[in-house]
């Protein structure tokens, strides 16, 4: 929370705060970029959490270093190695 904060512009107690009450526009538009998700979703209107179409090739070999896992924690060599078949399973040349 406190990178969060950071990143945004805004102390972590005021990240707390917004239990009681709902952040400015501005700071849910910031918080959204931060987190690369759309406003939309921060806000419950949809579960899709980016609807930006990115068409751009990626480099497996350096996305690990991109993608983190659920809780922010980074994959591991043995998930990133499954998810890298997946991937490549799917990709047709």
């Amino acid at each position: 929370m406190e990178k969060l904060a950071n990143q945004v512009g805004i102390s972590k107690s005021g990240i707390y705060q917004w239990d009681n009450h709902e952040p400015k526009p501005s700071t849910i538009d910031k918080v959204a970029d931060v987190l690369n998700v759309s406003t939309d979703y921060l806000l419950g209107r949809t579960d899709v959490p980016n609807s930006d179409v990115n068409n751009e090739e990626i480099d497996l070999r350096d996305a690990k270093h991109e993608i983190l896992s659920y809780g922010g924690k980074p994959i591991s060599d043995e998930d990133w190695a499954v998810i890298r078949r997946i991937l490549e399973s799917g990709i047709s040349e």
